[in-house]
């Protein structure tokens, strides 16, 4: 389910079944060295946000992804999540980025980080096949957190 009003109203109706919210968090580095690996890691996570969504949709939300520059102070902006996140009602809150900083940051909820992986040049059968990959691998994380309740 995506952050769109007609999910949000399904949300809203069904809550209790609803428990998982994925917070996408993508870095936005500008310098003209980088940028362009920024738009490849930005790509590849919503790309992999969108065909998660597409398996778990009815189990779990998708809020807007979370941007931010260089310069953020991620325990910060983590400590900001966390506080925002506390008034939801969602059991699990998962955050999925390509940016190896979050993995050193503490915040209430899974960081669940992966490298990112160019798309741009790929044909839709290999990227499919990365997809499904990809998501084998996250499984693991909603699977942990889902189980341990």
């Amino acid at each position: 389910m995506n952050w769109v009003p007609r999910d949000v109203d399904t949300y809203s109706n069904q809550k209790d079944y609803i428990d998982t919210l994925v917070v996408p968090l993508i870095s936005i580095d500008t310098r003209p060295e980088t940028m362009k690996n920024s738009a490849s890691s930005a790509e590849f996570l919503m790309y992999l946000s969108t065909f998660i969504e597409k398996q778990f949709k009815g189990r779990m939300m998708f809020s807007p992804p979370v941007s931010y520059t260089q310069s953020t102070d991620l325990q910060q902006l983590a400590d900001t999540l966390t506080e925002d996140m506390k008034q939801s009602s969602f059991t699990h809150i998962f955050y999925l980025t390509t940016d190896s900083k979050w993995t050193n940051v503490s915040v209430d909820g899974k960081i669940i980080w992966l490298p990112a992986i160019p798309l741009d040049t790929m044909d839709e059968h290999l990227r499919q096949t990365i997809m499904e990959d990809q998501l084998r691998q996250v499984l693991t994380h909603f699977m942990e957190k889902w189980n341990a309740q």
